[in-house]
């Protein structure tokens, strides 16, 4: 054991009353990040791996059940919850008392226990320019009273956001209680407050001290705190001495062995259950497989590639059930996707010839190819942008997104004027050149995702080049409207209005990637909104999905599955469909 593990050993046993020398063994789980971390302020990264650092970090005031299918919420620091208007334009969280920070230097050795104010801050954080959040849209789309206002007036003015200015929409009403005034009826608006990332608490006098290197100081009230962080190499998280007692309580959903037993074992006990959590960032599915075989790491999501001798026929290898490996898998909530700039001269825009060209393009793409190739069979052809376990998914629905047919495609370029060069390639109608750029992270796995791009589009007249770059560099060029094309995967829940909203014209600056803006489009976004769900809202959602598809803004391509490895020592490791971490309920078989 290093010297700092014995001294922060020594510390954790002085804050439980304990000697170190008769502490019960130090629960340590050893994980793997499969792409580098941003950072860890949660409003500005939307990475998995940062955000499954933040995710055990900090807390909103709801959460979700942690086996309950579908998605239940909880509350979490809330002591029940919101109370909601019959309008769905008021919301009142109350928190519970004595819920604290995790300690930090800026607190000058005092307790800082969680208030209303610290909640209020936090969300008003998500309007200010100088943070440029994606998630905006959540609550601006709601129309909080007053935020949107004060944000324009600080954009036309170039102030400092003043946090100080109360709004009629967002306010501390005691102590621990705050409420939200909408502008618009928002029925699943509760829902936002269960995302760490949007709703998380923060301390303003945190976010001060720390404004140069927000991303390296992550101060909440969650189950663990930040010991170490090398950039790109190693994350270790710490239990938090502060964290409150919070027993597991939660009923299993019928048919799932798993859940159930873990609902028995867990129940009443106090979390989280592991100690110190050590994450090793390994970008490449070869040495990260290798570490889980090898003992490095004690759970591993399987990478697709390794599917075929980790599990064939889709059963658990024979050699890693002897050794107790265990394995789970899960239809993710996800949907990988490409989109297409609609601002960029090339692929952008309304008309025929353009929608063509994005139909082409969609058509010379072969997601059943791609699940063979690059999944080995763990995942599920995508037919819309609606993930799984969403409302409004619908597991029926088929659609030409998943029919490859590169004759189609070539008919289509032909009929709208993207005739081929002396040189074979395709010019736009009128005899300008065209290449389509698609960003791309620099790994193993996207170069032969590229391999793939570049023999489709060859073989319909398209030249393709690709335009590498980190994926926190990616995000940000995304958000300026500097890419033309770009792959990655979407995750939310648990309602698939988020993967429509991915097409709301407003959201242009934020999620919308594609910058998509259609009128009617839009008004069927906010009719839809503002409904409780049943049949006449998923109508809605079902016409929206339809003008998704044919004006293709996004390609979508398939559904992940997932399938988590561990070895016989850990407990209980079930991956939630709407939550980028769920280690905090995991537990490890203490060593002898």
């Amino acid at each position: 054991m290093l010297r700092r593990d014995l001294l922060t050993a020594a510390a954790s046993a002085a804050a439980i009353g304990a000697s170190p020398a008769f502490a019960a063994p130090r629960k340590v789980l050893r994980a793997a990040f499969n792409a580098a971390e941003v950072g860890f302020d949660p409003l500005q990264v939307s990475d998995e791996s940062s955000l499954s650092v933040i995710d055990l970090v900090f807390e909103a005031p709801l959460t979700f059940d942690a086996l309950a299918r579908p998605a239940l919420l909880r509350p979490l620091t809330a002591v029940a919850l919101p109370e909601v208007a019959s309008d769905f334009k008021r919301f009142v969280f109350t928190l519970r008392p004595g819920i604290y920070f995790a300690d930090d230097p800026v607190f000058k050795g005092r307790p800082r226990e969680l208030t209303a104010a610290d909640y209020v801050y936090s969300i008003k954080r998500l309007y200010d320019p100088a943070v440029h959040s994606e998630r905006l849209y959540q609550l601006e789309n709601a129309h909080v009273l007053g935020l949107s206002e004060l944000r324009r007036r600080v954009l036309a003015a170039r102030t400092p956001f003043p946090y100080d200015t109360e709004v009629e929409g967002l306010r501390a009403l005691d102590r621990y209680r705050f409420e939200v005034r909408l502008g618009t009826p928002t029925p699943r608006f509760a829902a936002v407050f269960a995302a760490a990332q949007t709703t998380g608490a923060v301390a303003r006098e945190v976010i001060e001290a720390y404004a140069d290197d927000l991303m390296a100081h992550p101060v909440g009230t969650g189950p663990y705190r930040l010991l170490e962080w090398r950039r790109g190499s190693r994350v270790v998280l710490e239990r938090n001495p502060r964290f409150r007692e919070l027993r597991f309580d939660s009923v299993a959903p019928d048919g799932d062995a798993g859940a159930a037993n873990a609902a028995r074992e867990l129940a009443g006990r106090t979390l989280p259950l592991i100690d110190r959590i050590e994450i090793s960032v390994i970008t490449e599915a070869q040495p990260r497989w290798l570490a889980f075989v090898g003992g490095a790491i004690d759970t591993i999501r399987l990478p697709p590639a390794f599917a075929p001798i980790a599990m064939p026929g889709g059963r658990l290898a024979p050699y890693l059930a002897k050794r107790g490996v265990q394995a789970r898998q899960t239809v993710s909530s996800n949907v990988k996707h490409t989109f297409f700039n609609f601002d960029d001269q090339q692929v952008g825009g309304y008309t025929p010839e353009k929608v063509a060209l994005r139909r082409a393009i969609a058509l010379a793409c072969d997601s059943a190819a791609d699940i063979r190739l690059l999944y080995n069979g763990l995942a599920l052809p995508a037919q819309s942008m609606i993930a799984p376990n969403n409302v409004g998914y619908d597991p029926t629905l088929k659609t030409e997104v998943s029919d490859a047919s590169p004759a189609r495609a070539n008919a289509l370029l032909d009929m709208y004027g993207y005739a081929r060069g002396a040189d074979g390639w395709r010019r736009n109608p009128g005899g300008r050149p065209l290449q389509l750029r698609l960003a791309s992270a620099d790994d193993q796995r996207a170069r032969r995702e590229n391999e793939l791009w570049q023999k489709r589009m060859t073989a319909v007249g398209l030249r393709m080049v690709f335009e590498t770059a980190p994926f926190g560099e990616l995000i940000k060029r995304s958000l300026a409207g500097q890419l033309q094309m770009w792959g990655f995967t979407w995750s939310n829940g648990p309602d698939g209005e988020f993967f429509l909203s991915l097409a709301y014209g407003p959201n242009a600056d934020q999620n919308n990637d594609a910058r998509f803006k259609l009128p009617a489009f839009d008004a069927l976004y906010e009719r839809q909104a503002v409904m409780a769900d049943g049949p006449e809202r998923r109508a809605l959602m079902r016409e929206a999905t339809r003008l998704m598809l044919a004006y293709m803004p996004y390609i979508p391509q398939v559904h992940p599955i997932d399938v988590d490895l561990s070895h016989a020592t850990v407990r209980h490791l079930i991956r939630h469909p709407f939550k980028a971490t769920w280690w905090h309920f995991t537990d490890i078989a203490s060593a002898a």
